[in-house]
């Protein structure tokens, strides 16, 4: 029986020290050092939440820039890659029907970025190639009337570059870049 009581008491107090304890020191830890990642680093656009940069979201209108492809269809609770192979018809066919929608608005640009084709790991990248919003800029400078040279200075001015100066490459986020053409107007 004293064993059982010992249990009992050990139970109670990890419970309370991992269930309790724990996770409000990381939620004051998180708000008071890291309010605006704590709280899912959104973007506010006329003081609603547009959305979280860390997340892709679908634009399919030639007035913005497309975000990489998504084998979750931009749901976050299914996210995950398509786990399709190089040797994959339906890898190929997914390809090729991007491909051609792509460049059925953009037939100048015959060989679209990678990154336009393929989906990410995760189904949810956020960002873009340079190379990939360059390939776009055309469109969505005539779809908007303005001119390449103001969508092109505006896509530079939101290239971030690798993470601490090394890691990863240039890239551009999707969400961040569509709200600053929003706000053009």
């Amino acid at each position: 029986m004293k064993t059982l009581l010992q249990a009992f008491r050990l139970l109670f107090f990890l419970s309370l020290l991992t269930g309790v304890v724990y996770p409000l020191v990381m939620l004051l830890l998180g708000q008071t050092l890291f309010p605006r990642q704590a709280n899912g680093s959104l973007i506010p656009s006329d003081g609603k939440p547009e959305g979280s940069e860390l997340l892709a979201q679908r634009f399919e209108s030639p007035r913005y820039f497309w975000p990489r492809p998504s084998a979750a269809n931009y749901a976050t609770v299914p996210s995950g890659a398509s786990n399709l192979g190089p040797t994959s018809k339906t890898l190929r066919e997914a390809v090729a029907q991007r491909r051609a929608r792509y460049t059925g608005l953009t037939p100048s640009i015959p060989d679209p970025a990678n990154d336009l084709l393929t989906t990410s790991g995760s189904g949810l990248d956020p960002h873009i190639s340079p190379l990939a919003a360059s390939q776009q800029i055309d469109r969505v400078a005539a779809a908007r009337a303005i001119p390449a040279d103001r969508v092109r200075e505006l896509v530079a001015k939101h290239t971030e570059g690798p993470q601490f100066g090394m890691f990863g490459e240039f890239r551009i986020n999707v969400l961040v870049l569509n709200l600053a053409l929003d706000r053009l107007h």
